[in-house]
């Protein structure tokens, strides 16, 4: 799954990337406020991780601005502030969530799981329908009680399509909640995913709606193969 961060210290920056890279995240990572803005309208992300002390444009108007256009990505403030005051307005805002710097990598993940299940309107871990569903925070899939484990991109498109069981997502779609800035897709990256996700799940786990893109069938439905 993409994450846009926001941050400007470079030491931070640079080891938050490589720690979320490791466990699967495709990290598009901005420097300044205004670069945020400008990422955050076009992106398409799981999550947003947000520094307030940012060059050009503070972190606050940066969320003031994407809340106030309707955006409801979730949202996790990485910052120094610790005042109660500067918490307070940032969740009267529309963050989502506060960690205050430093922090431990393992809480950080935690808490990024659990804005996202909060937006998947989930107070669990698993996410789906009754006929396919994904544990966010063992990262496997559960077809019929049985288990297995997804790659990172596996994991990110099946996400995608279990947001909203049933709805059709295009081929730009997919690929934008999949891979982030730098990284090559190719013509047929998301066929040959979902290839690799039917022969593992079963040719009816991933279905494909001629000239629109794919969904996961609700239970119950039919469709195209």
């Amino acid at each position: 799954m993409r994450v846009l961060l926001v941050e400007d210290d470079e030491m931070i920056g640079h080891s938050l990337r490589e720690a979320l890279s490791a466990q699967g995240w495709s990290v598009d990572w901005v420097k300044d406020g205004l670069l945020a803005q400008s990422a955050w309208a076009d992106g398409d992300y799981a999550c947003v991780l947000l520094d307030l002390a940012l060059p050009k444009r503070d972190g606050v108007e940066v969320l003031r601005q994407a809340r106030s256009r309707g955006d409801a990505t979730p949202v996790l403030v990485l910052t120094a502030r610790d005042g109660v005051d500067d918490r307070v307005h940032g969740l009267d805002l529309g963050a989502d969530d506060y960690l205050l710097k430093p922090y431990e990598m393992r809480e950080l993940l935690a808490r990024m799981r659990a804005v996202i299940r909060r937006r998947d309107g989930s107070a669990h871990s698993v996410i789906g329908s009754t006929a396919v569903q994904l544990d966010l925070t063992t990262r496997e899939v559960i077809l019929q009680g049985e288990r297995a484990q997804l790659s990172a991109r596996e994991f990110a498109l099946l996400h995608a399509l279990l947001e909203r069981p049933g709805a059709i997502l295009s081929r730009e779609q997919l690929e934008n909640r999949i891979y982030g800035w730098g990284e090559e897709v190719t013509s047929n990256a998301v066929d040959v995913l979902i290839h690799g996700m039917r022969r593992k799940l079963g040719p009816d786990t991933i279905r494909n709606v001629r000239g629109l893109g794919w969904r996961v069938a609700a239970a119950g439905s039919g469709g195209a193969a």
